[in-house]
């Protein structure tokens, strides 16, 4: 066996699996060698070939289950290292190739005429500049891909899956990259409602257009990325819209009350209201059976034609949840190389619950550059000697109001770890920066309507946590000021 071969082998072994227990996957011991009867080469082709055609997949050496980020950048890493064609098969619940899902609550959601985001425009991997990957893709490079047939079902001594249709698929070694799924309300108390939507595909966001087409007054429930990017497209379609959600501002987990501030305003000025500190009892349906209000516990109510919930998300375990789980993120646990407990079989993406290197905790990553980042790495230490653990710098991003027409874009971008004391700089007019210092480093940065050059800024301070002069930086007199001195620091 080659070296390259052997590390292959090694690569699909957690370092804590003992060698014995690695080979048992290679090796099956339901019988001694010495026990196995006789058989004619001819008997042998007949079993092989009935063994085989009870598998429905062709490309069995290595399957991937998903239909998003995740999968679309394994299968590119795959073709580039030349072990797609005839070797890889891709299973998912999407009767489309990978695509780039944040559009979903940004370009697709615009009106017909603002231009909207349409398949293929935005299938993986045009989001990082990347060749468009199309069904025809898939075919050209060899990959197998089953469509709209969710994996319900793994044998992990047999090295199967079964599908929702019926199918057995067979893998040498298997990538969970399933995702998340959205966080619904509970039916009892009109989750399931028609003109109640929630976004997570293609087919979602479909159902949300022909929504919006007909309403006249929209409720969003939640403060956070889904809520702001649903809110902000929905002013281009005109619409009385009001964001309801639990917490004292807009995105508690990242923004400072004093940013938040400054993006609600922008919010209002767009004709959007805001309803903060609330929680909901139930949404009530009218005498045709759809959505017509939003009850508050406080007793008030709010009426409403369509409603969409982002409320988060969950990572997609099942069927998967004897892999083995993370109790504390949620997600399988995975380590540096994204493989799990069980040799052979790896986990990337929103649903992998991995070492964070830089800050030395396991973490859950919902977000499309993780999805891009953990599936490149994770395939090119399955198929190389690249050992390296993964390390990630957390990134998140929002771009709002783009569409044609509209009196002002933002996009704003946000790198490293939002901990300890904040300093803001700037009137948001247009810019706003947000620094994040922690025992005298620099550990988070926020910036708003940054140039491209500010913006390669950032992702250098929140890796290097430079020491930094908290007075000079509040001090600063402009946002270009701040980012100077903060790169001074470096």
């Amino acid at each position: 066996m080659s070296s390259v071969a052997v590390h292959r082998l090694m690569a699909t072994m957690p370092n804590t699996m003992p060698f014995k227990q690695g080979l048992s996957l290679w090796c099956p011991q339901s019988a001694s060698l010495n026990r196995i009867p006789r058989i004619s080469s001819r008997s042998f082709r007949r079993s092989y070939v009935a063994a085989a055609s009870s598998f429905a997949n062709e490309n069995r050496e290595y399957v991937v289950v998903g239909g998003g980020n995740s999968a679309g950048y394994a299968a590119k890493t795959f073709v580039e290292h030349g072990q797609a064609n005839g070797k890889l098969c891709i299973v998912t619940k999407e009767p489309y190739a990978p695509y780039e899902r944040p559009a979903l609550t940004k370009a697709y959601l615009f009106p017909t005429d603002k231009k909207p985001a349409r398949l293929p425009g935005f299938h993986t991997c045009v989001g990082s500049g990347g060749e468009r990957q199309t069904p025809d893709w898939y075919k050209e490079q060899g990959v197998e891909m089953l469509y709209e047939d969710p994996v319900t079902g793994i044998d992990v001594e047999k090295q199967t899956l079964t599908t929702n249709s019926g199918k057995l698929l067979k893998y040498g070694t298997l990538i969970i990259a399933t995702g998340c799924t959205a966080s619904r309300f509970p039916e009892k108390i009109g989750g399931s409602l028609p003109g109640v939507h929630y976004i997570r595909d293609v087919a979602d966001a479909d159902s949300l257009i022909s929504s919006l087409g007909k309403a006249k007054k929209l409720v969003v429930v939640g403060g956070g990325y889904i809520g702001m990017e649903v809110a902000a497209a929905a002013v281009a379609w005109k619409l009385d819209t009001t964001i309801i959600f639990p917490e004292e501002h807009l995105l508690p987990r990242l923004f400072t009350p004093s940013l938040a501030q400054k993006y609600e305003q922008l919010y209002q000025d767009n004709g959007v209201k805001f309803v903060k500190g609330a929680k909901i009892k139930h949404l009530e349906s009218g005498p045709d059976g759809r959505v017509a209000a939003v009850k508050l516990e406080d007793g008030s109510s709010i009426e409403t034609d369509t409603v969409v919930i982002g409320i988060g998300a969950k990572p997609a375990v099942s069927p998967f949840d004897t892999v083995g789980l993370n109790n504390t993120v949620g997600g399988i646990e995975v380590d540096g190389q994204f493989r799990t407990s069980i040799p052979g079989i790896f986990a990337i993406g929103d649903v992998a619950a991995f070492p964070l290197k830089i800050y030395n905790r396991i973490a859950r990553v919902e977000h499309v550059d993780h999805a891009r980042k953990s599936a490149q790495h994770c395939i090119k230490s399955l198929l190389t000697a690249h050992t390296h653990t993964y390390d990630y710098l957390p990134y998140f991003y929002s771009r709002v109001f783009e569409y044609e027409g509209s009196p002002r874009k933002v996009w704003w971008q946000f790198f490293g770890d939002s901990v300890g004391e904040t300093v803001e700089v700037g009137n948001f007019d247009p810019k706003v920066a947000t620094f994040w210092i922690d025992s005298g480093k620099l550990k988070g940065v926020l910036l708003e309507s940054g140039s491209p050059e500010e913006f390669q800024l950032l992702p250098k301070l929140a890796r290097s946590q430079p020491s930094v002069d908290k007075s000079k930086l509040q001090n600063a007199s402009s946002v270009e000021e701040a980012l100077e001195i903060a790169q001074a620091s470096l």
